[in-house]
């Protein structure tokens, strides 16, 4: 990596940028969260936290309230040395603010989910620390002992929420007392954890595995607990209705989204884009068989051997090959990829929930980036046509260099901007774009894997219009009889136009209905990428260069999209 900025990365005038008083805050405020958020800063990669976590208890989300106000306050009165600054000062005001519009509506209390909430964070943290020696193991073990109070404050949380009349409806409450009887189960995660715990390629010092056994007996009796809470406390309250409101879902889609947007015209807009993409789906299902239907086509591309996988060993070893070999293939052509972030390290999930995502390297990149793939219990069969995309959405050019690129640039941007500062709209609409690349670039000039992209592009714009229209209110297509949304109306569009595991799109489905607006804004963020892309076009003429665009972007960092818009065009005065 150069210390010198390059001419293609945005604002700076000179080889060395000073940090100034706007960073100081942004520093100071990141320092300042993770203490008050081990488990963030574990996901960071930020390290002197790992034997602790979060307070759950609604004093502890008091404490965060009270952190991002002071830090408004400071930025109210700062004054920007640079245009770096100025980027630092919208981005932070937009996510500060709007997180605080989120808590004082009490969202943060009632939070409860199949996949984003403290239920899950607070296991989700352990796939993170280091197991690879006793040291490793005995700090583990640490933290995991604190599960029994980390589990009795956010049930403390959750009353108060209740008090106020805040419970997530009852879909999200069943599914996640589910997930609580899977991670108890003799052959969930706390049983088997003990058994697999090992230093290295030899056995655990026996005092350690005896505190690892312990604290993962105590962990799974909280976890025990806790769905009793569900059960016996929340369930009986818990609303029928899987909408959140309008109001609820304007404040989400802005927080998820990072920009503004017109819900009625997105909603019309999503189903538009669904159409297009299933005109190109069922033009490829023609030329795989004459007069085939969308379905018929995919059972083709299932049954052919040249795209099969059979078990997670195998399904491993291919996203790592592929990751590596796009990295190979992209570095110093299309994309500035420096040497840090040519390591990716590709992962099988010990949960089991169907879920794909992206850890990002710690700062020093001692700890990789890592792509994660959660297989659902049962499924050991796979198929490279329809998975090639999400290795190119997590990994290279998707999450990964954006997240891992952003990390590396110390001589450009504070530590809140290289690390903290994620947007799902930026991010996640970053990671569709990416795929549109590859795909521009003729890595879905197969047609299986083209259809395989567009199978995610329709699951993605089927989701924006699920999300949208249920939690909106807004009347639901005719293709599903028009009229009120219900679940049976979203699974029937779900099912027509995505081509998933049913265990998997159960995940997703109620992934939209209980994590309102986040699911959207992997779609709008691509739409508002390629407008950004095109706006670049249009100023630049002939002298616009893509790789020199993607450069200028991702050293942004991930700020919220209409602060990215702005500072693209220059207009952040």
């Amino acid at each position: 990596m150069t210390t010198t900025p390059p001419s293609s990365a945005p604002h700076e005038s000179s080889a060395t940028r000073q940090p100034t008083a706007v960073d100081e805050i942004a520093e100071h405020f990141l320092t300042e969260h993770v203490a008050l958020s081990p488990i963030e800063a574990t996901y960071l990669g930020i390290p002197g936290y790992d034997e602790e976590l979060d307070d759950l208890s609604p004093a502890g989300y008091a404490a965060h309230s009270q952190l991002r106000r002071r830090t408004l306050d400071r930025l109210a009165d700062a004054e920007p040395a640079d245009d770096i600054d100025r980027v630092t000062i919208a981005a932070m005001r937009d996510r500060l603010g709007l997180a605080e519009e989120i808590y004082a509506a009490g969202l943060d209390e009632m939070s409860l989910n199949v996949i984003a909430s403290p239920l899950q964070g607070v296991r989700d943290c352990f796939d993170l620390m280091p197991q690879d020696s006793d040291a490793a193991w005995s700090t583990f073990a640490t933290r995991m002992a604190k599960i029994p109070t980390a589990m009795e404050q956010y049930a403390a949380s959750l009353r108060a929420a209740k008090e106020r009349g805040l419970v997530a409806p009852r879909r999200q409450v069943l599914a996640c007392i589910e997930q609580c009887d899977d991670l108890v189960a003799e052959d969930g995660y706390f049983g088997k954890l003990a058994a697999g715990a090992k230093a290295g390629d030899g056995p655990l010092d026996p005092a350690v595995h005896a505190r690892v056994s312990e604290a993962a007996d105590a962990a799974a009796a909280a976890y025990r607990t806790m769905r009793g809470v569900l059960h016996d406390e929340l369930l009986p309250v818990a609303p029928e209705s899987d909408a959140c409101g309008r109001e609820r879902y304007a404040l989400m889609s802005r927080y998820f989204v990072g920009a503004q947007v017109d819900l009625e015209e997105t909603y019309r807009w999503g189903q538009e884009e669904l159409a297009r993409i299933t005109a190109q789906m069922q033009q490829i299902a023609d030329e795989l068989k004459p007069g085939a239907s969308i379905r018929e086509a995919i059972e083709i591309l299932d049954a052919d051997e040249r795209y099969a996988l059979h078990g997670t060993d195998a399904l491993q070893a291919w996203m790592q090959g592929k990751a590596d070999e796009v990295i190979a293939n992209l570095a110093d052509v299309h994309f500035d990829i420096p040497e840090p972030v040519r390591t990716i390290e590709c992962c099988i999930a010990p949960t089991q929930t169907g879920g794909i995502y992206y850890t990002g390297p710690s700062e020093d990149f001692s700890r990789p980036g890592r792509m994660w793939w959660s297989v659902p219990k049962g499924e050991t069969e796979f198929h490279t046509w329809n998975e090639l995309t999400t290795v190119y959405h997590e990994g290279v050019p998707g999450h990964h260099l954006q997240v891992a690129q952003t990390v590396v640039r110390s001589e450009l941007l504070n530590r809140w901007r290289r690390m903290a500062s994620w947007t799902s709209g930026h991010g996640e609409g970053w990671a569709l774009y990416a795929e549109r690349l590859m795909a521009e670039l003729g890595y879905m000039d197969d047609p299986g894997n083209r259809m395989g992209w567009l199978n995610g592009q329709s699951l993605r714009a089927a989701r924006v219009v699920i999300d949208i229209g249920v939690h909106c209110g807004f009347e639901a297509p005719e293709e599903v009889g028009g009229g009120e949304w219900t679940y049976d109306k979203a699974w029937q569009f779900l099912t027509s136009h995505a081509f998933e595991s049913e265990g998997k799109l159960r995940f997703e489905l109620n992934r939209y209905l209980g994590w309102p607006g986040q699911a959207p804004s992997y779609k709008i963020g691509e739409r508002l990428w390629l407008q950004m892309r095109e706006d670049a076009k249009a100023r630049e003429g002939a002298a616009y260069d893509p790789k020199a665009f993607h450069r200028k972007a991702l050293d942004i960092g991930g700020v919220d999209l209409d602060t990215m818009r702005a500072a693209m065009a220059g207009q952040l005065g």
